[in-house]
């Protein structure tokens, strides 16, 4: 009811969630979340040591209703999370594994501030042009990426026709050169 409304996941209801008293023994997380009705909070500064996130199947408007407390953590799951945009994504600066699978994402310019970021999932999103990989270029530790059930696999952008030719494995490597692995195969096999 209204206790728990206010108290969304403050230290109390934390502690009842994990199932430990004391929040800095939590490394690891994993719950659905709601952001419709009320914000997180910034429920990682509870979590000092919080270093795995996983919201998989939850209903987010926004990466900023994760707060801007979780700078520590390293690898962070929102697949089907009905997410369109990644604005806010930059508070969790620390993050080397990105898992944001089925969402809506066609816009990638908010990853250029992830410099740790290693490993990038992206499948089945929105992802209609090419040049969005461009983006990726300047995530510079980035070696496994995932965009297979994207537009840009099929044809360089919305506007142009297929074009019997068009490869977008060997268009991804250019565009990033450092990737090892594109959609779970050896980035030079194209």
């Amino acid at each position: 009811g209204e206790l728990l409304m206010d108290e969304y996941l403050s230290p109390r209801k934390l502690k009842v969630l994990t199932g430990v008293d004391d929040l800095r023994q939590v490394k690891a997380l994993e719950m659905r979340v709601d952001t419709r009705e009320n914000s997180l909070g910034n429920f990682g500064a509870y979590l000092p040591n919080l270093r795995e996130l996983k919201l998989n199947n939850s209903l987010l408007v926004s990466v900023r209703d994760l707060g801007t407390t979780l700078s520590h953590l390293h690898v962070l799951w929102m697949a089907h999370c009905g997410l369109s945009d990644l604005d806010g994504i930059s508070s969790c600066s620390s993050l080397k594994e990105l898992y944001i699978a089925y969402n809506n994402i066609s816009d990638l310019s908010q990853l250029t501030w992830l410099d740790h970021l290693k490993v990038l999932d992206l499948e089945g999103n929105n992802i209609e042009d090419i040049n969005q990989m461009q983006y990726l270029r300047l995530c510079c530790k980035l070696s496994r990426l995932t965009v297979e059930g994207n537009l840009i696999c099929l044809k360089p952008n919305a506007e142009s026709a297929k074009k019997p030719d068009y490869n977008y494995r060997a268009e991804v490597k250019k565009l990033i050169p450092h990737l090892e692995y594109l959609d779970e195969i050896p980035a030079s096999q194209t």
